[in-house]
């Protein structure tokens, strides 16, 4: 009893001064306010979160990271303060309900954050499961999020406004026009997003190439407005994504699935070598185990077809060339390579003539696609065909450089000498 007096006098003579009543019971509700806080976030998350570590979830990670709980136990003080101003003394309405219009759009933030860090949570949950690589969902999930962001700042400022949001809503459809040009980049990006998932165009880890914006590496992450592509280089790129529907672009997830990678690449020969082959070359070209059994049978051959053709000049009679011979010999070579995928295409073939020479292109494929292994087999060939062209009485083109003038030049000072 003598509690209740002893307050009742207090409030007595704070009752003779209305400002320090008004204090007194501002610190008393911001008290109780952090009071709630601290209960919430202390004692009920804290609570909550040790439940989540004792179910042992393999996403426990997760949910360590992104707590849901205590962000939404961010309301309990706004709405201990919304309901608490009213029992101030003293303070003007004014005052009052612009209080409370904070704390009720305080509530209505801390509620669109409590559902974005959800919808973080449901896609980092999503990704862990094989099949996001295919179909992403983070393009959607960030539209749900524009569309919530865009219904809490209406509910806000419906709040402030003392007007219902459909009214807001219904203002708004004169400035349709206004904000179809202000997101007409998300919208573009939305309708983007929707056509690469549904025709399956790219996938997060395939290995991209577009020229045009210097993007040619590995796709890391897709959202709804960009797509980010780490080079190879180690650099980042980062393209609209509504430049993958409208600009073109080389994916390489078809060479990745057929587990074997090409090669097409050209040696340039110097025509003037190319020659019919003497006896003499066709016995040394003999001790080549390749090119045994191939030349034995394209000598039959050809003496079959010439026996047709007794009566002919013998410039019309076919005979063995160098070049033919180390076709041959090439396709043979491909044919015996442990790196080279033997139920692929395999073309040893001649290209148009050019100023720098009679290009011989290569054309087969790796059984590997790595990188380091695919360049280690590419090279390892042309280090033995290049090696070896001499062999066959063939000549590489290459544009004489300054040691051969300097050579050249050696030389024609010395026949001058000599002369002289």
């Amino acid at each position: 009893m003598n509690y209740f007096n002893f307050i009742s006098d207090i409030r007595t003579e704070l009752s003779q001064y209305p400002w320090l009543e008004m204090l007194v019971a501002l610190s008393i509700l911001i008290f109780f306010a952090a009071l709630a806080n601290f209960i919430a976030k202390r004692i009920i998350v804290r609570g909550i979160r040790h439940l989540i570590t004792k179910l042992k979830s393999p996403n426990q990670s997760i949910f360590a990271q992104h707590s849901i709980t205590r962000r939404f136990a961010n309301i309990v003080p706004a709405i201990v303060i919304m309901n608490g101003i009213t029992t101030i003394p003293h303070l003007p309405a004014k005052v009052i309900t612009f209080v409370q219009m904070g704390a009720q759009a305080f509530i209505f933030l801390t509620l669109a954050l409590t559902v974005s860090e959800a919808l973080n949570i449901f896609n980092l949950l999503y990704q862990r499961n094989p099949k996001s690589r295919n179909k992403p969902i983070k393009g959607y999930l960030q539209l749900i999020k524009l569309i919530l962001f865009v219904v809490c700042g209406l509910m806000i400022l419906g709040t402030f406004l003392k007007k219902d949001v459909f009214t807001l809503l219904a203002g708004f459809g004169a400035m349709a026009a206004v904000l179809m040009l202000v997101f007409q980049n998300t919208i573009l990006s939305l309708v983007a997003s929707i056509q690469i998932s549904s025709y399956d165009m790219v996938r997060i880890g395939d290995w991209i190439e577009m020229p045009s914006l210097n993007a040619d590496g590995d796709v890391i992450d897709m959202s709804l407005h960009t797509v980010t592509v780490q080079n190879f280089d180690k650099t980042f790129t980062t393209i609209p994504t509504n430049k993958l529907v409208t600009d073109t672009f080389r994916n390489w997830r078809g060479m990745s699935n057929s587990g074997c990678r090409r090669i097409k690449r050209s040696i340039f020969l110097d025509q003037s070598t190319v020659h019919f082959m003497t006896d003499t070359e066709q016995q040394k070209l003999k001790e080549f185990l390749l090119l045994d059994q191939y030349l034995d049978a394209k000598q039959s051959e050809i003496d079959e077809f010439n026996q047709q053709l007794s009566n002919q000049s013998q410039y019309n009679k076919r005979r063995l060339t160098n070049l033919g011979t180390f076709r041959a010999y090439v396709e043979f070579y491909l044919r015996q390579h442990q790196g080279i995928a033997q139920h692929q295409t395999i073309l040893v073939r001649q290209l148009q003539p050019t100023s720098e020479g009679l290009p011989l292109e290569i054309y087969a494929f790796t059984n590997t696609i790595a990188w380091a292994s695919y360049e280690a087999i590419q090279s390892d060939i042309f280090d033995h065909l290049i090696a070896i062209i001499p062999e066959f009485g063939l000549r590489i083109y290459q544009a004489p450089s300054g040691h051969d003038f300097q050579a050249l030049n050696h030389q024609n000072t010395n026949n001058v000498e000599q002369i002289v």
